[in-house]
């Protein structure tokens, strides 16, 4: 029987792909690879760019193209099997990721395609060697082989650690659920909500309700719950997953956290940093440690003031002492009282499928590409959709899948990913294909789900990563669309679309209300341009209290003293936190992004990359948000670069100069416009 995750001249075949091809064909492909380098290898004799990086991008890009299906399905389906499958693959790619980054005689291939590039070698090529070499380095190819050993034993620990660390967060969220009989109880919480809790009652052979953890039903238990007490037991089930704290020790991360964190110290130390924040910083924009908290800590003293009336304000308002669980239920209510405006009010109007093509036709203003779907492309569940982008002209240039649903075994959070990088190498090519992925709230009775307008900056926000995969230009899959790409400007396209999401003009064609399908009203849009910051200052205070947390974890950690992680949290927030939090308060043993994901001494980068992206919506403020030209700078200076380019350089060139913060202050309303 053949194995469909070897088929890479097509699509993914979703509908045959299961658990038990994952490893055969993750062994072959790389047992194949292996061969092929050692040929490389021993037949180049004098290397240079088409003889061994071309080759070896290639091999890169097929070994992509079978584990991404992986890494993807197991995130969306989140069944036994598919975590086992991924579980058993992963070391088997985090070691020969470590061996080829490690193989002395390929780094020094490497340095003299380097040496021998031609004067006119583009800086694409150029940037494809450098960014190879710097690698090299940090995966320890000039250690001892003792060491590079220990190196590799470590990185085979963090891959699995890491992602115990996740699947504990999805466990334990999955196991948590709250029956209610009383309606009364439930007051506030909308129709869809109530509908969706008394399904999952009945689904579970109980009367009355049945509220989970996913994060649809959290948002808005806290936003809307008129009963106090029901809020904070959500906050408690919330900020306890996974922890001490949790119901089920056998989920708690706490372990896990100082084994990653000592296991992260380690491999810096190793290839010579003194710290991981140090090793993390080595392929992003910002240079230190001590850069970053200054940057951190002066956006705090810019935000305090606003941050401290905002709350000051929450508590003349409600007369009483606010607690975590009050923010958001209190600043929904302010917004109601000063705005005349409700999150469940403004939902009617945004259905999900209208948002995507409102959103489809604002990319399509902006950039000239259109969007269809293609229903014969078959996907893994009924929620998952696929589209073909073509520029004006028809030209096919990329795809991507939507999952925009909650629903149980789904990893929570948004997300885009690659399914396929682009490609053009020796006379093979590929276009970039990708996945978006949501978790809002699954349709009602009528087939329609109703989105937020937080819901509709969440979409908005990653398909900005999503044209960033798609528009590249670069045709070498490492430096290609998202890779190559410097953590803390990666957030730039994302963030930067965000703002579209604030035009009564795209809003406009981004709605039609659930019963008459009447477009968003001006009125009740100026209304909630009006509240747009209402709390702003405290959820700037918010994200600089993790990003100062992660920062301070990874620069400061001590190997004598482990343990310190809430010590350290206890002081962040004592510096920058306005809104007291309970002592049972576990915030990091459910943040994945330090600990699982990419962010780990990098989580500074939405606030960094949000200076960038509010600065660059300037230029569109300055000449019209859909002026043609500004929009074909942007794309031609920052979304089709990919990692080809000295990121600063590529975004002096689209706007005149560098950055400045102010444009992100006077947007988040902290100074006056």
């Amino acid at each position: 029987m053949s194995n469909p995750l070897l088929d890479t001249s097509s699509l993914p075949q979703f509908a045959e792909i299961a658990p038990e091809h994952v490893l055969p064909a993750l062994e072959r492909v790389i047992s194949a690879h292996r061969s092929k380098l050692d040929e490389l290898l021993d037949n180049t004799a004098d290397p240079d760019f088409e003889s061994l990086v071309a080759p070896l991008e290639d091999m890169e890009h097929e070994l992509s193209r079978v584990w991404s299906p992986v890494s993807h399905l197991q995130g969306v389906l989140g069944s036994r099997e598919w975590r086992e499958a991924y579980n058993a693959a992963l070391p088997i790619l985090t070691e020969y990721g470590t061996e080829l980054s490690q193989n002395a005689r390929l780094q020094q291939a490497y340095a003299r395609v380097d040496g021998g590039l031609p004067a006119d070698a583009s800086e694409a090529r150029r940037n494809a060697v450098a960014h190879a070499l710097r690698d090299f380095h940090l995966a320890g190819v000039d250690l001892p082989e003792h060491e590079k050993q220990r190196f590799r034993e470590i990185m085979q620990s963090l891959a699995a650690i890491q992602a115990d660390f996740d699947h504990r967060i999805q466990d334990a969220s999955d196991a948590w659920a709250l029956p209610v009989d009383d309606a009364d109880e439930l007051e506030g919480l909308s129709t869809q909500v109530l509908q969706r809790a008394a399904a999952e009652a009945s689904r579970r052979g109980r009367e009355g309700w049945l509220l989970t953890l996913d994060y649809p039903t959290y948002h808005a238990v806290m936003t809307h719950a008129e009963n106090r007490g029901l809020r904070e037991t959500f906050y408690h089930g919330w900020v306890t997953r996974a922890s001490d704290q949790g119901a089920n020790a056998e989920w708690d991360n706490s372990d896990n956290i100082d084994r990653i964190l000592a296991l992260r110290h380690e491999a810096a130390n190793l290839v010579g940093f003194r710290n991981y924040a140090e090793y993390s910083l080595a392929t992003k924009m910002a240079e230190s440690p001590e850069q970053v908290i200054e940057f951190l800590r002066d956006l705090a003293s810019h935000s305090r003031l606003a941050a401290e009336a905002e709350l000051a304000e929450l508590r003349d308002f409600s007369g009483m002492v606010v607690e975590p669980w009050d923010v958001s239920f209190l600043l929904e209510k302010l917004k109601q009282e000063k705005f005349s405006i409700s999150n469940e009010a403004l939902r009617q109007y945004f259905p999900a499928t209208m948002v995507v093509s409102g959103l489809f036709e604002l990319a399509s203003r902006l950039y000239d590409v259109e969007f269809a779907s293609d229903p014969d492309v078959v996907t893994w569940h009924e929620d998952a959709l696929y589209y073909r982008v073509r520029n004006r002209g028809g030209e096919e240039i990329g795809g991507f899948y939507t999952d925009l649903f909650a629903r149980s075994g789904k990893r929570t959070g948004a997300w885009v990913d690659d399914c396929v990088n682009r490609k053009n190498l020796n006379g093979s090519a590929t276009l970039p294909v990708g996945f978006l992925v949501c978790n809002f709230s699954p349709p009602d009775e009528r087939g329609q789900s109703l989105l937020t307008h937080d819901d509709v900056v969440t979409v908005f926000h990653e398909f900005g990563h999503m044209l960033h995969h798609l528009l590249t230009r670069i045709d070498y899959p490492s430096i290609a669309g998202i890779n190559g790409v410097p953590w803390d400007a990666v957030e730039l396209p994302s963030q930067f679309m965000e703002n579209f999401a604030w035009s009564y003009e795209v809003l406009e064609r981004c709605s039609a209300h659930a019963e008459t399908g009447n477009p968003l009203p001006e009125d009740l849009f100026r209304r909630l341009e009006q509240s747009r910051h209402t709390g702003a200052a405290l959820a700037m205070m918010r994200q600089i209290e993790f990003g100062l947390f992660d920062m301070r974890l990874h620069a400061e950690y001590d190997p004598g003293a482990p343990g310190a992680v809430l010590s350290v949290l206890d002081e962040v927030r004592a510096e920058v936190s306005l809104v007291r939090h309970p002592a049972y308060n576990r915030l990091p043993q459910a943040f994945s992004h330090i600990f699982a994901g990419g962010y780990a001494a990098g989580y500074y980068s939405y606030k960094w990359a949000e200076v960038l992206a509010a600065d660059a919506f300037g230029a569109f403020e300055e000449a019209g948000i859909f002026d043609a030209p500004t929009a074909a700078r942007f794309r031609r200076e920052i979304l089709e670069i990919g990692g080809s380019r000295d990121f600063m350089r590529a975004y002096v060139d689209f706007r005149g100069r560098k950055p400045e913060i102010d444009a992100l202050l006077r947007q988040s309303g902290i100074v006056p416009s």
